[in-house]
């Protein structure tokens, strides 16, 4: 009797141990999955990134937490919240087949995007955090990007740290992760050209070289605005205040399109290298301007030899200008965005009123 009792109590301390060992494994596991992510994007003060084709951009918080590319350039605030986003939401979906982790690490080698996470953390946490003392900005985690898993739901990525790559998804996202972290600094400016309400407007100036007669300013006088014709310059009384109302309220979120890097140097250059079609001045109650110069967008010539009817071609694309913004970048703007910005003075002034030669 005493055996048996002895084997029961052996038996049930093994079955106790292996339990034990499987809820350790399981909680292991859970933290594991869980501490993947970043549970609290808003100390995330620096996002680093670099791909295999010498790509690499520094994104950067601010401390009135907006964000910078490369501490030059307005970042795109939706692309940083999306991929603070994707920080905090993502989860290991499956771990990597034993036989296929070779694979996994040789293309993770050759194609990953690497993504060095900073933070702001105390050097000392009290009473479970309420209490944070001494913080610092430090690299907190690396992740390596991946290529998408075949069934394109999900991402491959190994955290320097591991032993392993892991498939990492977005849970209830029917998509991958990959394209969430482009290293090309240009994929993360701001296409931003003005955001400006009403009250901050203090000139708003149109000149147009070819037409120089049409070419006019609306500024700030007292609680309004008045117009003004440039050559020569004389103030307007007459004009239309509905139209005029509508181009101030043209730049209350103002975009260009894309950047023109799509295009072939050669091309745009050519376009670009004439007198623009119109240059327009953006100057805000605070003393900043910027400036946009347009340029007429030419068909690309080599696209008509894979037109069935050439006929068909036209010379000018009817869609989207070129513009240079302050001189320094070249983007591409749509005709529909500017057309109550890019009109002449006697749009303005009303079929009655007859300007100067």
């Amino acid at each position: 009797m005493k055996k048996q009792t002895r084997i029961l109590l052996i038996a049930a301390a093994a079955v106790a141990v292996a339990a034990a060992f499987v809820a350790a494994t399981h909680s292991r596991n859970a933290t594991f999955k869980q501490d993947y992510h970043i549970e609290d994007t808003s100390t995330v003060t620096k996002v680093f990134l670099a791909d295999k084709q010498n790509n690499h951009v520094t994104l950067q918080r601010t401390p009135d937490s907006t964000w910078t590319v490369d501490g030059q350039h307005p970042a795109s605030q939706p692309l940083v919240d999306l991929l603070l986003e994707t920080l905090h939401d993502m989860r290991i979906r499956q771990q990597v087949n034993k036989n296929a982790i070779p694979n996994a690490v040789s293309d993770l080698a050759a194609r990953a995007i690497k993504v060095e996470v900073y933070q702001t953390t105390p050097r000392i946490s009290l009473f479970g955090g309420r209490i944070r003392l001494f913080p610092r900005e430090h690299l907190t985690v690396t992740y390596h990007v991946g290529r998408e898993t075949q069934d394109m739901m999900a991402s491959f990525m190994f955290r320097e740290g591991d032993d392993k790559p892991y498939i990492i998804h977005l849970p209830g996202f029917r998509g991958f992760l990959t394209p969430r972290f482009p290293a090309d600094p240009l994929k993360w400016r701001s296409h931003t050209i003005a955001n400006l309400d009403v009250h901050a407007i203090q000139r708003i100036e149109l000149q147009l070289p070819e037409t120089p007669q049409e070419s006019f300013a609306v500024l700030r006088d007292g609680e309004g605005f008045a117009f003004e014709l440039l050559q020569p310059r004389q103030r307007v009384d007459r004009f239309d205040t509905a139209r005029v109302a509508q181009l101030l309220s043209s730049f209350s979120w103002l975009n260009f399109d894309e950047f023109a890097s799509i295009v072939p140097n050669s091309f745009a250059d050519t376009c670009v290298s004439g007198t623009p079609r119109s240059i327009l001045l953006i100057t805000d109650t605070a003393g900043t301007t910027r400036e946009l110069r347009t340029y007429i967008k030419y068909t690309n010539p080599e696209d008509r030899a894979h037109m069935p009817d050439t006929a068909l071609y036209e010379t000018f694309d009817l869609d989207r200008l070129y513009a240079i913004l302050d001189r320094q970048d070249t983007v591409l703007i749509q005709y529909y965005v500017f057309d109550n910005i890019l009109q002449p003075a006697s749009y303005f002034l009303g079929k009655d009123i007859i300007l100067q030669p």
